[in-house]
């Protein structure tokens, strides 16, 4: 078991961005208005945020952590460490997190690396950051986390293009030996990678004359070999059967249980995967939170920007606990306990 503890280091502020281009999945015509009304009310995404062309992951977090160091009074200076989790980079090469640094007009001492992950993202990457915050008693650290997975969709494959959203965010971290402590428990089976991929464009399939090659894989999913396939049934079973027992595994090495937490914060997959995972746990509908029914499957991103739309009202000026848990393509899944005080969230930014 992968579990992880982590002192001194306390989550300061997030913010989160999103473009201003809103798509309705009411008026998504590739399908019928019977089948769009069944998808909102099986998934619970009404509407999403898609980029239009030009507009990247990078600058939505680039945006997101200009607000953060303006609202929060930061000195770049004292940026030790930034982290970019995304699947959707700036380039195959150089990592965008190095491009970011210089763009955000951080030091040259600044340490800043990449991680390829996407819906377990945001667990994963506070899991990094912290750590090596803690060990090497870094000031402060930026984790920037989204994606912009409509850069990969067919618009006529209505098992990807009515479900994912765009967004990026960015957490800001610092060295306190007052902060509480956080624990994860984080997994991974890559047994399951044909579950959530793009098949062509790396290096195991690079690009080829049929990649673009549009396909009928069963009525209304038209796809080429560059676009996103998601394996809806076999990502539903895995996260009903992964997700949960990791999460009870974490409390009960952390000595805990659900009752010890004011809110939950899912990956936003869909409304009825959520709401298994949620009554298989007997957590109280008011304790979790969705920000999926606005702006869809965000990714990396879902958990920090739930938190920014949903939660800043609720859990600003006060001291409050907190259970995230993020499963879902490589296959690779995780959960975090931890708590705020005082979190600074930026109202939503739209780009």
């Amino acid at each position: 078991m992968a579990f992880l503890s982590v002192k001194n280091i306390k989550i300061a502020g997030i913010a989160a961005c999103v473009p201003k281009n809103e798509e309705s999945n009411l008026d998504y015509d590739w399908i019928s208005l019977a089948e769009r009304e069944l998808l909102i009310k099986t998934t619970g995404i009404a509407k999403r945020r898609v980029a239009l062309d030009g507009l990247c992951t990078s600058d939505m977090c680039y945006a997101s952590a200009n607000t953060l160091f303006q609202e929060l009074n930061i000195d770049r200076s004292e940026i030790d460490i930034v982290i970019f989790v995304s699947q959707s980079p700036d380039y195959f090469l150089p990592a965008t997190s190095i491009i970011l640094q210089d763009r955000l007009q951080l030091p040259k001492t600044t340490m800043a690396f990449d991680m390829q992950l996407g819906c377990s993202g945001y667990v994963y990457g506070l899991s990094v950051i912290s750590n090596l915050m803690n060990a090497n008693k870094f000031r402060k650290g930026l984790l920037m986390v989204g994606d912009k997975s409509s850069f990969s969709q067919s618009k006529k494959d209505k098992s990807t293009y009515p479900i994912f959203g765009d967004a990026g965010t960015a957490t800001l971290l610092e060295y306190n030996e007052k902060a509480d402590q956080m624990d994860f428990n984080l997994q991974s089976d890559g047994s399951g990678y044909k579950a959530i991929i793009i098949p062509d464009g790396g290096t195991r399939s690079p690009y080829n004359k049929d990649s673009e090659t549009m396909v009928e894989i069963e009525k209304g999913i038209i796809r080429s070999r560059k676009n996103l396939v998601l394996d809806g049934l076999e990502v539903f079973n895995f996260s009903l059967r992964e997700a949960t027992p990791n999460i009870n595994n974490l409390l009960k090495h952390i000595g805990k249980t659900t009752a010890d937490f004011d809110y939950f914060l899912f990956h936003q997959a869909n409304k009825l995967m959520n709401e298994s995972i949620r009554k298989k746990l007997k957590i109280a509908p008011e304790k979790v939170p969705y920000s999926l029914t606005n702006y869809g499957n965000t990714s990396s991103a879902s958990i920090p920007l739930t938190i920014v739309t949903e939660l800043t009202e609720k859990i600003k000026n006060k001291k409050i606990s907190l259970l995230l848990s993020a499963f879902g393509v490589g296959l690779s899944w995780g959960s975090a306990t931890l708590k705020t005080e005082n979190l600074i969230c930026p109202k939503l930014i739209e780009l």
